[in-house]
């Protein structure tokens, strides 16, 4: 019986884990980096212990350090949560060597799947479709897909098109493995393009019972990175579906496993070829559990304590969709920094690793939250996500939000007609940009407004008269923001205010009243406007600037913090237009900056190693002239 449970991970994973561990009376320990000091499950455990350090290959990637930490908390069981350590056999078995309970599949199944390479060949074995497996010094065909063969979550996964391209995608795809799983071996097959991703969830227990828990699509993807999750997939034939559940229980059954798992497939019609199989709870598996009403996390410790399951698993009911939230631009270039507000609202059920005031590092994936909705129908869910990322407040960060709204409001999502390229240039998200209204200004307005009242409010002296009034007007009174140039008083045409208050505003225009939460910070210049038309940030431009910095033409500038990886160009060099000039790693993720023109590079300002700040300037190119 687990009485004490340490969960080797962070964020909402570990928030998860100890939510379902409350519910047992079973106590939990925490561990965390020093820039997870103040994070969210460090404070909600009973015990936390501290891995001192940032870098994940000395904290949450440091087994040493979190079976010392097992001992000093006096935990008898791990649960690896996802990513890390999670798919790691000499982890499990440093566990159970310690004489703790491993809340996971043994590690000879870790072992099994751990390498894609070998995995593919026991799925042969096993009777499950596969895809070849090409030569990387000669691989005969294109496009392939670079893998790498241990961990996933898209890291260490290239496209390759052109025989040009190989040696430098598996070059990176090895660098960028090493970096996250500690293994930088990686392996090439056919890239299968405008497929389906679809993955079975697996439950097996320790007397030979094996579920197939339905199907997962995680076809809308990004950098190989899964986006929105469903289940089930709305475009497969109930045949496929059969097939799909049966390929994953063989493959369960060939490898002895035990515990939660999923089992992951490309499908193209009735084409149906074996990815890979993630030994370990996957970060969407909340679907799977509201659509057949279960909880995997407690399944998981039931079946680690010794428990049987039922011989068959419950029956599907309903629809989920579950929306990734990323702290990132609309490039995907992740974001850092002070997450002011972070307020989800709605029916829906939302794994976070983050509140209001988190700070988010760059040293961690840049996922903030899953929102995920369930209903009787895949139209109810998908309206009840909508509605919640639509009504969300998120202030401080770039998100994906918008995103997220574009993909479950699409045409395209909401007939299921989804695929691998579903967010690729020409795809179905690609919709062209509404005309503009006038209600576009009234969020600027609002911000206006707002701006004002909190004025008056603050104001030291005859705080009763309204903001910037005179005994003769000689100008309207006017505020200007980076976005937008606003006169608020005269009120435009047709616009009327019905209450202005330094956090709300509402006006009516043309008969149509609306609500305006406004929103500002200390330390934080930007104004944050939510309201049904959406959410809107605007800067406001100050009466009297303060000098600035002037950037050198042609300087490329560093867009998150990080750490350079590798220079790729020297003082004197050419380069063309879209060439790499360097490497940076952020997020466990590598990021290449390319030249946004052709030239001469006049100066590099970093070397390999070196840790810099967004903004900071990496390099200059000098353009050419013609």
């Amino acid at each position: 019986m687990i009485t004490r449970l340490l969960v080797a991970n962070r964020g909402e994973i570990a928030r998860r884990v100890f939510r379902t561990c409350r519910s047992l009376g079973v106590s939990t320990v925490a561990v965390f980096s020093d820039a997870d000091s103040g994070a969210p499950h460090a404070r909600e455990a009973d015990l936390a212990v501290r891995l001192p350090g940032s870098h994940p290959a000395e904290t949450y990637l440091a087994a040493d350090r979190i079976i010392e930490a097992c001992r000093a908390s006096g935990a008898d069981a791990v649960h690896p949560g996802y990513g890390f350590l999670s798919e790691n056999a000499a982890f499990a078995r440093a566990v159970l060597d310690a004489g703790l309970t491993w809340v996971g599949p043994p590690p000879e199944a870790i072992e099994a799947m751990g390498s894609k390479i070998a995995a593919k060949r026991l799925m042969t074995e096993a009777g499950v479709p596969v895809l070849p497996s090409l030569d990387l010094a000669a691989p005969g065909e294109f496009p392939l897909l670079v893998k790498a063969s241990a961990g996933g979550g898209g890291r260490g996964m290239r496209i390759v098109r052109h025989a040009g391209e190989l040696a430098a995608e598996v070059e990176s795809a090895r660098r960028e493995a090493e970096a996250a799983f500690g293994d930088g071996a990686v392996f090439a097959e056919p890239l299968l393009e405008a497929a389906r991703h679809i993955e079975v969830q697996v439950l097996a227990d320790g007397h030979g019972t094996v579920w197939a828990l339905g199907e997962r699509e995680c076809s809308v993807q990004r950098r190989h990175q899964k986006v929105v999750e469903e289940c089930p997939s709305p475009g497969i034939s109930e045949r496929t579906r059969e097939l799909l559940c049966a390929a994953a229980v063989r493959a369960a059954r060939r490898i002895g496993y035990v515990g939660a798992g999923t089992v992951e497939f490309l499908v193209k019609g009735e084409r149906v070829a074996f990815l890979e199989m993630n030994t370990r709870l996957q970060v969407e598996h909340p679907v799977t559990e509201l659509v057949f009403g279960v909880d995997l996390v407690r399944l998981q410790l039931e079946v680690a304590e010794g428990a049987a399951l039922p011989p068959e698993p419950p029956a599907p009911r309903g629809h989920a969709i579950e929306a990734r939230l990323y702290a990132e631009d609309a490039a995907y270039v992740p974001q850092t920094g002070v997450l002011r507000r972070f307020e989800v609202p709605g029916d829906v059920r939302v794994d976070s690793g983050v509140e209001s005031g988190s700070q988010v590092s760059p040293h961690y994936d840049a996922m903030l939250a899953k929102i995920v909705a369930y209903g009787a129908t895949r139209a109810e869910a998908a309206r009840k996500l909508a509605a919640s990322l639509r009504g969300a407040r998120l202030h401080g960060l770039t998100t994906n939000r918008d995103l997220l709204l574009d993909v479950v409001t699409s045409p395209a999502f909401r007939a299921g007609e989804t695929n691998t390229a579903f967010l690729s240039p020409g795809g179905p998200l690609s919709p062209p940009s509404s005309p503009s209204s006038g209600d576009d200004a009234l969020p600027a307005l609002a911000a206006a407004l707002a701006m004002a009242a909190a004025h008056r409010r603050d104001a030291p002296v005859l705080a009763g008269l309204p903001g910037g009034w005179r005994n003769v007007r000689s100008q309207p009174a006017r505020a200007r923001f980076e976005e937008a140039d606003v006169v608020y008083d005269p009120m435009p045409a047709g616009v009327t205010v019905v209450s202005a208050r330094p956090e709300e505003v509402v006006l009516e225009r043309d008969g149509l009243r609306r609500t305006f939460q406004v929103a500002r910070y200390d330390g934080d210049e930007r104004v944050y406007v939510d309201s049904p038309m959406g959410a809107a940030v605007l800067t406001p431009v100050p009466r009297l600037p303060e000098p600035v910095e002037h950037v050198a033409p042609g300087s490329l500038l560093a867009p998150m913090p990080g750490s350079v990886l590798r220079v790729e160009v020297a003082e004197g060099d050419t380069v063309a237009r879209g060439q790499p000039v360097l490497v940076l790693e952020a997020m466990k993720m590598e990021h290449r900056i390319a030249a946004p023109a052709g030239g001469v590079v006049s100066d590099v300002r970093v070397e390999k190693g070196q840790q810099v700040e967004a903004g900071a300037v990496l390099a200059i190119i000098q353009e050419e002239t013609t």
